[in-house]
């Protein structure tokens, strides 16, 4: 699979994009179009998007993206394109331009980093490349034929020749007469073109009979549709209970696929794409176990970077939250005699704080997978944590900073002035 294979599945799900029905629909018609697009049942698609519309919403910001998207059947073009003047939809405007409004705050979501939003939209864009690469040649909608020309009006002009027409409409050739024996009639002189009476023949035979094809099996939807809702419900249940580990997550959909894959091999062949799922997704599996990864919310929050130079103790953030990014720390300028007490957690990124020479330190920095310099400490590797309280040249007495600065994949540094 290379990026330019990649590309123009893209762009050919762009051309081929399924049309959404007028009818067999619940809401606009988004979940039936795609299953009618690539022959799946509706109730399956139906499921998916539930299922996506746990993880923070990105079911329901997929399902907005087709409403604008997706043509209607009948229409010229989507609701988005018509507002911009390529053509007409039945959707009107004041709607279009609220369902965009409506995707904002769900975009804002996304912009935030959340980790269950960013692994739905992530699972909605693979399922719709792998079901156009297995089915996009099938069932392609079909443009808008022209409408036909009167028959009258493609008569060649000019002719003096009278042409009948039978009571159907259709016109009837002129025979020359049946014995001419002068070969005086003009219509005695219209012989065949070389090869027409055989190019006739061969028009004449009958088709051959077109083979039926064997159906497609269903079990590479339906578990397809399972793994996602069981993703879903396993990222709901993280909230409650510590065993939904991503690694843990990551079994229970390897568990799934291989299921499905050993159901298809037992029915007739069905669900080898599946394995194009559950390699990845082994490997996922198999890389966060060992990097010590046991908490989905270790990446949730925003992904950014922040600089920060506190000169009093009231303006240091008692917290730092982020699910990637750099966060960098200048504590140089805080007051002497205070204590300044803080806390950053950072899913994957770097972590530098730097505190004055005299300062008293007192920190805790740990990474799952990196590196962790915490004065003249300096660790590499998996599952890495050092602890320093020490006092600065001048002894005790002074500044105290207290620090808890904990990176899932990165580096952690704290560093005197």
């Amino acid at each position: 699979m290379s990026a330019a294979g990649v590309e123009e599945t893209l762009k050919d799900f762009w051309v081929s994009r399924p049309r959404r029905p007028q009818g067999g629909r619940k809401v606009a018609g988004v979940a039936a179009g795609i299953a009618g697009r690539y022959q799946l049942d509706p109730v399956i698609v139906r499921v998916a998007f539930v299922a996506l519309a746990l993880c923070d919403g990105a079911g329901v910001l997929v399902y907005l993206a087709g409403w604008l998207l997706l043509a209607q059947v009948g229409d010229e073009v989507s609701p988005l394109e018509a507002l911009v003047g390529r053509g007409r939809s039945s959707t009107p405007a004041a709607v279009t331009v609220l369902l965009a409004l409506a995707g904002l705050p769900v975009s804002g979501l996304l912009f935030n980093g959340g980790f269950a939003l960013v692994s739905g939209l992530a699972l909605s864009l693979g399922a719709v490349y792998l079901l156009h690469s297995s089915r996009g040649a099938e069932n392609r909608p079909v443009p808008t034929a022209p409408g036909r020309r009167d028959l009258g009006a493609a008569r060649a002009a000019g002719s003096d020749q009278e042409v009948g027409v039978d009571e159907r409409g259709t016109a009837e050739p002129v025979r020359p007469p049946a014995w001419d024996p002068l070969g005086a009639a003009p219509f005695a002189w219209d012989l065949p073109e070389p090869g027409a009476e055989r190019a006739t023949a061969v028009a004449e035979r009958p088709e051959a009979a077109v083979p039926c094809r064997r159906r497609r099996s269903r079990v590479g939807p339906l578990t397809f549709g399972a793994a996602m809702v069981v993703l879903a419900a396993s990222i709901v249940a993280a909230e409650h209970d510590p065993w939904f580990t991503p690694p843990h997550v990551a079994g229970l959909l390897v568990g799934v696929l291989g299921l499905g894959m050993l159901v298809g091999a037992l029915t007739g062949g069905g669900g080898k794409g599946l394995m194009w799922l559950a390699v990845p997704l082994s490997a996922v599996g198999v890389l966060a176990s060992a990097a010590g990864f046991q908490d989905f919310r270790d990446f949730d929050g925003p992904a950014g970077s922040i600089t920060a130079v506190p000169v009093s103790v009231a303006e240091l953030e008692p917290s730092y939250e982020f699910g990637a990014g750099e966060v960098d720390l200048d504590l140089v300028g805080l007051p002497e005699g205070e204590t300044a007490r803080t806390t950053v957690r950072l899913g994957a990124g770097t972590i530098r704080v730097r505190v004055p020479r005299n300062a008293d330190v007192v920190a805790t920095c740990h990474t799952n997978v990196g590196v962790v310099t915490c004065l003249d400490q300096e660790r590499q590797g998996r599952q890495q944590t050092v602890t320093v309280d020490e006092n600065g040249p001048d002894g005790p007495g002074g500044l105290r900073v207290e620090l808890d600065l904990r990176t899932s994949l990165g580096e952690v540094a704290v560093t005197r002035e």
